[in-house]
């Protein structure tokens, strides 16, 4: 029987059903960027801008951006995904913009993380409302590559050096704020600040990190601060709910409302943990790319950076952040370093540091359901509390079902602790690790 020859349609590329940002759009669309850290992120889109993108940092933060969220990613899906989501929607629906010339914008990591998804996710989100908005995907990985954000090797060193400058500023803020004298005084130490990095940026003199950084020491060393104890609260945890205020019902504002010192490890911790994993891969899995020796040299200059920012930081007399070889050390004490899903052995490994450090009371914030985050992080809980004295961590989970009095009421209680353990003069505070069987 003769077979009867039917045309083949060719098959639909799920690719082809979203719009595209294209070079041409740089002139064209403006940019929406979600806010996860104000001052970093300002200070990113800033320069961005120079080189003649049209960026802009959403700072809304309501209760209708969740609402939006929840309408359009199912609430088991990870909250930060829920909150990006909501943010970039109801920017949109806003009024402010013109939709048919605003792209949206996002950083993939990569990896085993439910974060590799949040891309599809805000496309089936814009599309029934916003078809025309494309999806910018900022990576590192090789994700979305046709239709990613063309970085040249300059502005990933000028993205680099404003995350050196952004982790220096939020450190020294949060060491001046709550012992200042003159109320706002570290809030206008942090704006001269960053007028600062931002004219070095424009005279193509953001390289010259030492004599920047000395400057933002000397800036901040003039705030006049009392001297007294109060409560060391460190933050560590997933990324976004770590430190997007509109993630963590802005954490660090409560903890300066409560008389208490923030403690927050650096952003570019972050980005050495991504790069060294990449390293990692090729000795532990045998994961082994041309793009693995590169991962190295980055990482290796990042570090030494790092470490001459440390030891300027030492210098002028205040806590430095930590050494991320240091950390790794940490992470060595608790969880093995192949532990990389989400931020992986990186919590321990801050919370291990924090604690060496004299910041024993720790807020390990994480969205609720992310399974990489209770491992890692709520499921070292017990092995740190063995070692170390006085550590004192409380595990905040952080969702749409999650309330704010909750949250605060469960952090107060461990500040009920700490406050305890602080009017113990006889024993530190972070005084290392446990003796109480010697």
């Amino acid at each position: 029987m003769k077979k009867e020859n039917k045309e083949q349609k060719p098959v639909a590329d799920f690719r082809d059903e979203y719009p595209k940002f294209t070079k041409e759009m740089k002139h064209t669309h403006k940019i929406l960027v979600p806010d996860m850290l104000p001052v970093h992120f300002g200070i990113i889109v800033e320069i961005l801008k120079k080189d003649g993108w049209d960026f802009e940092l959403l700072h809304n933060d309501s209760r209708a951006v969740i609402d939006e969220g929840l309408k359009h990613v199912h609430n088991d899906t990870c909250y930060p995904a829920l909150c990006v989501t909501g943010q970039f929607i109801d920017a949109l629906k806003s009024g402010k913009y013109d939709v048919e010339h605003t792209a949206v914008m996002i950083t993939q990591s990569g990896g085993g993380c439910r974060a590799s998804n949040y891309i599809p996710l805000i496309r089936k989100a814009l599309k029934s409302e916003f078809p025309h908005v494309p999806v910018v995907s900022l990576n590192f990985a090789g994700l979305e590559k046709d239709s990613g954000f063309p970085v040249s090797l300059k502005t990933l060193a000028k993205m680099a050096f404003a995350i050196f400058y952004g982790d220096t500023l939020m450190s020294l803020y949060n060491q001046c704020k709550p012992y200042e004298t003159e109320e706002g005084a570290s809030d206008k130490a942090r704006e001269e600040c960053i007028k600062y990095i931002l004219g070095e940026f424009d005279r193509k003199k953001y390289l010259h990190y030492k004599r920047i950084t000395r400057h933002l020491l000397e800036r901040f060393q003039k705030v006049e601060r009392k001297k007294e104890d109060k409560v060391k609260v460190g933050i560590v945890g997933e990324i976004y709910v770590k430190y997007s205020p509109l993630g963590n019902n802005h954490l660090e504002e409560f903890l300066l409302s409560e008389n208490c010192e923030p403690v927050v490890p650096a952003l570019m911790d972050f980005v050495m943990y991504c790069a060294v994993n990449n390293v990692n891969d090729a000795k532990l899995y045998n994961k082994k790319s041309a793009a693995t020796p590169v991962f190295n040299i980055v990482y290796k200059y990042l570090h030494h950076v790092q470490k001459k920012i440390i030891k300027l930081t030492e210098k002028y007399g205040f806590e430095p952040l930590h050494d991320f070889e240091h950390l790794r050390k940490c992470a060595d004490k608790v969880i093995h370093q192949g532990v990389k899903m989400g931020e992986g052995w990186l919590i321990p490994a801050e919370m291990a540091a924090l604690a060496e450090t004299g910041t024993d009371n720790i807020v390990c914030a994480q969205p609720f359901g992310c399974l990489p985050n209770h491992i890692a992080g709520k499921g070292t809980i017990r092995t740190l509390k063995e070692m170390y004295r006085y550590e004192n961590i409380v595990a905040i989970d952080y969702d749409t079902s999650a309330t704010k009095v909750n949250q605060e009421n469960r952090i107060k209680l461990m500040l009920a602790t700490a406050r305890e353990n602080l009017g113990l003069k006889h024993v530190p505070q972070g005084s290392g690790k446990n003796n109480s069987n010697s």
